[in-house]
């Protein structure tokens, strides 16, 4: 699942804990890991298949965060191509709609808030929860500002994507910051770890080598380019090994690498023997149990950043492409000058160390200072793990979002 399915999965689940007699109906275009673990809290789950042009129409290419492969031109037809499946599916999206009778409909992705907005009935209030910039979509933000009047209210998962929602849309529709949660009894410091050598097709590496790690899906702007770079800079007799973990997800055309595509750069990089391609794994928190350090490495300033909030969880030392939202979750403190007294002007990070986007020399040093530094890494996790407990646990989920549903429900009665 990517991080916007993750987030929804933890939500229902959030929940579904604080008011188990509440029913939860959760419509999606594909069954998969989602729908299981949905039917496994007791979500009521629809299948609605998206048609194929549908399925495959995306701006995140086209001057979004996969970059500007895709041409406004090319946009345009694609658009035109999927208008009569986009009819189609609204039709049968509002007929499930009128079959459920919902109190509040809450949708979780670019194409279903305008899905929704096509579909929900007129008593129904929407929800739109934003994951994404959306200034960066040149399709979304004009069809957002557009449908925006038959929302209620915005979530956006930082503040940082708030602002950008505010200055796409304008002040028509309120906005509410609710930073994800995560379930910290899954990711946690202690429980199984995955053999990332056997998984990726390597040598056992020895008792002394530092284990450096991004999970992602394979999208462009997740910067497994920059990491790799990064790990060719690293000086050959600093006993680490990387880890690409993680594969391509979306239908979506032009926004994502292929594992060939990496594994050429990684021989083209000289580093071909420090660094494993592991696929995807269906225990992402194993998997950073069994890394040192993991790293974030985004090129575009991320929305959130699930992974640095789960790396932390997992008492790991994490490094963060620090922009966006995820600058948000990273805590510092000013130094102060011993002699003077003084705040001096450089910030020491507290729970996870940051590096400037696309910077693989500046991550190239994040990873070296961390891997020759274990009392470093030890403190980091230590106090990466009290942040997720204290201001990203899944239970504040509810807490937050249940008044939001009651307010939104009696403003329409």
């Amino acid at each position: 699942m990517g991080g916007a399915e993750v987030a929804l999965l933890e939500l229902l689940a959030s929940i579904r804990e604080a008011e188990p007699e509440w029913k939860l109906d959760l419509i999606i275009s594909e069954d998969g890991p989602l729908a299981a673990q949905a039917r496994a809290l007791g979500v009521s789950t629809g299948v609605l298949p998206f048609p194929a042009s549908l399925a495959r129409l995306g701006d995140s290419a086209a001057g979004g965060p996969a970059g500007n492969s895709i041409g406004r031109l090319s946009l345009l037809r694609q658009l035109l191509f999927a208008s009569n499946g986009i009819r189609i599916y609204a039709a049968s999206l509002r007929r499930m709609l009128r079959e459920l009778v919902p109190d509040v409909i809450h949708t979780n992705g670019f194409k279903m808030h305008i899905l929704g907005a096509l579909a929900k009935p007129a008593a129904a209030p929407l929800i739109w929860h934003v994951h994404d910039y959306v200034q960066s979509r040149p399709l979304m933000a004009r069809l957002m500002k557009l449908f925006q009047r038959r929302c209620n209210i915005v979530l956006a998962n930082s503040n940082s994507v708030a602002l950008d929602i505010r200055a796409a849309c304008g002040n028509t529709t309120p906005v509410q910051t609710v930073y994800n949660g995560i379930d910290t009894t899954v990711f946690s410091p202690c429980g199984d770890r995955l053999d990332l050598d056997l998984l990726s097709g390597l040598p056992p590496a020895g008792s002394d080598i530092i284990r450096v790690g991004m999970l992602a899906t394979l999208a462009r702007w997740k910067g497994q380019e920059v990491f790799l770079r990064a790990l060719s800079l690293i000086p050959p007799e600093l006993p680490i090994r990387g880890y690409v973990i993680g594969d391509a997800l979306y239908q979506t055309d032009g926004s994502q690498y292929s594992l060939a595509e990496l594994r050429v750069m990684a021989r083209q990089f000289g580093i071909s023997d420090r660094v494993g391609f592991s696929g995807f794994v269906d225990q992402p928190s194993s998997a950073m149990r069994s890394l040192d350090i993991v790293v974030h490495a985004s090129t575009v300033p991320e929305p959130f950043g699930l992974v640095i909030v789960e790396g932390m969880a997992c008492g790991r030392a994490v490094i963060a492409s620090e922009a966006g939202g995820a600058a948000e979750l990273i805590q510092t403190k000013s130094q102060t000058d011993p002699q003077t007294n003084f705040k001096t002007n450089i910030d020491t990070e507290i729970n996870a160390l940051g590096h400037a986007p696309g910077d693989a020399a500046g991550l190239a040093k994040r990873i070296t200072q961390l891997a020759s530094d274990p009392h470093l890494r030890a403190r980091l996790g230590a106090a990466g793990r009290a942040t997720v407990e204290q201001r990203f646990n899944r239970a504040r989920l509810a807490t937050e979002l249940i008044p939001i549903y009651k307010s939104v429900t009696a403003a329409t009665n």
